[in-house]
């Protein structure tokens, strides 16, 4: 009986050991991750608050809405990393125009806190005395919230918060915000509506997609503060080089060829489009694509991203599937040219033009606008090729076979011996 046991925990234990051997033998060694973007600035966002009149209506959790955005703040300015420099801009306040017309209040919008490192004792005393009255221009609010985050090389994010339409009509806030993507300097806008009304949802919805925003309806103080804090939290976490304009092209031969670099562009549902890039001999591409859910879309989608030669012939690809609700649909790939070299300039042979196709499988609603297309960030990077890893690794061909051989042998080898020791064993016994 003792020795029954104790061979089948022999074999238990050598059956683990071989399996990790195996598992290493097929796997081989983890790539190397590729270069992160090196951190030039902080990040940078704008916090935008309406603090018109209707901010007093009391129909959230039975609190007015000026209070639960109020708790809201204070309770995300305990969470902010101390990197972020971060600003609020308040409009409807009627601060510079007290009692004035609607033509002068429409005027009015102000700094509250200017864009920096975050002062928390301040700024909860400087909220804390906001009282709501007057109307809502939030495009002139855009405009103006957009000039405090300045320029940069970090993605900047304005999150505005407001529970109605602009009741100034000039500047439009759909009209500011396409203004805003137009100049290409990666401005960020998310929305957050406190009324679930329709034309406002409608407006709030139309400034988050113009940027490759996101727009959120609240209806309650748990959720207010867990989609600002998310909001927070990425703007805080996420370094990006500001991308260049640049527009695929229906084929390869004639897309545009880019450099390593981050490039925006837009992609309509169903789009195939192109790009070049020339990788040099011993260089490995590392590519990415990211493109903004920035409206509603039916169930099953996906990206892909795929590297061909300039003759069509497949050479990697990444792809990425969703049927859910989320924000960003992302994929990747790399790519190394194995060949040498060379020693110098004269022996290096030329660098080959490797084709980047962007497609995607989206589709929507009838009732959703298909243009402008959705954002669409494509991150291309060059860099030594990965070196073959030192212990075993998945390898090729007959290098497959022959490791898959080899282990299988082994293996049976060990677990017959095995087997006919127990049995032998057990005769003794």
């Amino acid at each position: 009986m003792i020795n029954g046991r104790w061979s089948a925990a022999v074999f238990s234990r050598m059956s683990v050991a071989l399996a990790l051997f195996s598992a290493l033998a097929l796997f081989g060694a983890r790539p190397a991750s590729a270069d992160e973007l090196p951190v030039q600035e902080p990040p940078r966002v704008e916090l935008l608050l309406d603090v018109s009149g209707s901010m007093r209506i009391a129909d959230l959790d039975g609190r007015t809405r000026m209070s639960v955005a109020k708790q809201a703040f204070n309770d995300v300015l305990d969470a902010i990393p101390a990197e972020a420099h971060v600003g609020i801009r308040l409009f409807g306040s009627q601060h510079r125009f007290p009692g004035a017309s609607k033509a002068v209040g429409c005027k009015d919008t102000r700094q509250l806190v200017p864009v920096g490192p975050v002062d928390k004792t301040a700024v909860k005393t400087a909220i804390a005395t906001l009282q709501p009255t007057g109307w809502t221009p939030i495009g002139l609010a855009l405009r103006a919230a957009a000039k405090d985050l300045g320029t940069g090389e970090t993605t900047r994010r304005i999150v505005l918060i407001s529970d109605g339409q602009d009741e100034c009509g000039f500047p439009g806030p759909c009209e500011v915000a396409r203004e805003l993507a137009a100049q290409g300097t990666h401005l960020v806008v998310d929305t957050l509506g406190l009324t679930l009304n329709a034309k406002v949802r409608q407006q709030l919805t139309c400034i988050a997609e113009a940027t490759g925003g996101t727009y959120t309806a609240v209806q309650s103080q748990d959720q207010l503060t867990a989609r600002l804090g998310q909001l927070m939290r990425r703007a805080a976490t996420t370094y990006q080089a500001t991308p260049r304009q640049v527009a695929g092209d229906a084929r390869c031969a004639t897309a545009p060829i880019l450099a390593s670099g981050v490039y925006t562009d837009r992609q309509v549902f169903s789009d195939h489009r192109w790009y070049r890039v020339q990788v040099p001999a011993g260089q490995e591409l590392r590519a990415s694509v990211s493109i903004s859910l920035d409206r509603k879309l039916n169930p099953d989608y996906g990206v892909l991203l795929r590297a061909t030669s300039q003759q069509g012939r497949e050479l990697v690809r990444g792809t990425d599937a969703g049927s859910g609700r989320t924000d960003v649909q992302s994929a990747g790939l790399r790519w190394s040219d194995q060949r040498a070299p060379g020693s110098d300039d004269e022996d290096a042979p030329a660098p080959s033009t490797v084709c980047l196709e962007v497609s995607n499988s989206f589709s929507a609603p009838g009732a959703v606008r298909k243009e402008p297309g959705m954002p669409l960030e494509l991150t291309v990077g060059l860099a030594p090729s990965s070196p073959a890893p030192s212990g075993p690794d998945l390898g090729r061909g007959w290098q497959l076979l022959l490791m898959l051989a080899v282990t299988g042998l082994l293996t049976g080898l060990v677990a017959g011996w095995l087997a006919r020791w127990r049995i032998a064993v057990w005769k003794e016994n």
